[in-house]
């Protein structure tokens, strides 16, 4: 049975380019970098080969790039290090409803050690309004969080505007761009950012390993405490492979990204206008041009999106509902609550995103056998009985 992939905003296949750069740092290359010696140096130098790839992705400076482990550790990092960091001064942080758990949950850790922390909502695209973030703002604000892009309905934010009011106030902006760097172009000083998140996996590199962007001059705590390893900002043993495949891998997106912006929103858009036309009572989610070229998310009334995961991966197909993070709660997305779409809908979404390796034919198979899908499960539905 053929196997089509359609959850790239769970994770991506690591480039079997990104693999061979790194097999070299298993075993020739092992040295630990903290070292002096001549194996450690040469770790030493890979290591910082992909800060500098990384850096020029961003438009950074390489000094300004701390590698961690991910994305769930650059969020927490800059919102504590920040919150802490700054606590003198004020103690008030303002983000989003539709933020990744890897945010939210921090804040709510925050806000049980005596920060307060405004959710600012959304319209029914997912897109926040600058001008309620403005109006968040109080002499106590030391921080502002804003998802780049969201990682169920694919929304880019307006972040420069965000940014720019941030830059006015004199407060630090932070986003979690785990969804945008390597698939659109992402440079700190277009968008007017103090400390952004990425994560390699999210872009065909390994797991395990991210970078938390830092401006020069943020005042920032530590978050992890030991070593004086990344200039005394994050403690551990550097993961020197990992580190090695997000730099190849990042360097490959830059070289890639513009044809595949191109090929990826052209199949988005063939994806979105047949399940519309094929199967009825369908609701596409998220912004129909501010989006990310690679995401579908479609909330398809009457049945429950689990049953049509199900359904398709007996076909070999994989798909989601939403965040990857939460796949195993029952409660529907928080983020198209957010929109204000009901609970009973909401239960019908499901998530395709496209990638590097989605063919045509792919795409041609999805939509043969989806409507098929959808039609059998709501053959069952007492509800979708009724409307008939």
């Amino acid at each position: 049975m053929k196997r089509i992939y359609l959850d790239y905003a769970a994770t991506t296949p690591t480039d079997l380019e990104v693999i061979k750069t790194m097999q070299p740092y298993f075993f020739d290359k092992f040295g630990n970098p903290s070292s002096i010696h001549s194996f450690g140096q040469e770790a030493k130098k890979g290591i910082e080969d992909s800060r500098e790839k990384v850096a020029v992705f961003l438009g950074a400076d390489s000094s300004e790039i701390v590698f961690s482990s991910g994305g769930t550790e650059s969020n927490n990092f800059a919102l504590q290090g920040v919150a802490y960091a700054m606590e003198k001064k004020g103690n008030h942080i303002i983000t989003t409803a539709i933020e990744h758990h890897a945010v939210i949950e921090p804040c709510k850790f925050l806000e049980r050690k005596g920060f307060k922390v405004t959710f600012v909502g959304v319209d029914k695209y997912g897109l926040v309004d600058p001008e309620d973030i403005k109006k968040a703002i109080t002499e106590k604000t030391i921080l502002i969080s804003v998802m780049h892009a969201n990682n169920e309905i694919g929304t880019i934010q307006p972040i420069r505007e965000i940014g720019n009011i941030a830059r006015e106030k004199g407060i630090y902006f932070h986003i979690d761009a785990v969804q945008t760097v390597g698939h659109i172009p992402v440079n700190v000083d277009d968008l007017n950012v103090d400390l952004l998140s990425l994560s390699a996996h999210k872009f065909y590199g390994p797991k395990g390993v991210g970078a938390l962007y830092i401006r020069k001059g943020t005042r920032i705590e530590k978050f992890l405490h030991g070593g004086d390893q990344e200039r005394n900002r994050r403690a551990s043993t550097y993961n020197t492979p990992g580190i090695v495949g997000l730099g190849r891998s990042i360097e490959l997106c830059q070289e890639k990204m513009k044809q595949e912006i191109e090929i990826q929103t052209k199949l988005r858009d063939k994806v979105i206008k047949t399940i519309q036309e094929k199967i009825p009572h369908t609701y596409l989610n998220g912004h129909l041009i501010q989006r990310l070229p690679n995401n579908v998310n479609i909330s398809i009334e009457y049945i429950e999106g689990e049953s049509i995961l199900l359904n398709l991966d007996m076909l070999g197909i994989a798909a989601s509902t939403g965040s990857a993070c939460t796949s195993s709660s029952l409660e529907p997305s928080h983020v198209l609550l957010a929109t204000g779409q009901p609970p009973e809908l909401a239960h019908g979404s499901l998530r395709l995103t496209l990638g590097r390796y989605t063919q045509d034919s792919d795409i041609d198979y999805v939509l043969d056998v989806l409507p098929e899908i959808v039609q059998k499960l709501r053959s069952m539905s007492p509800l979708y009985k009724e409307l008939k």
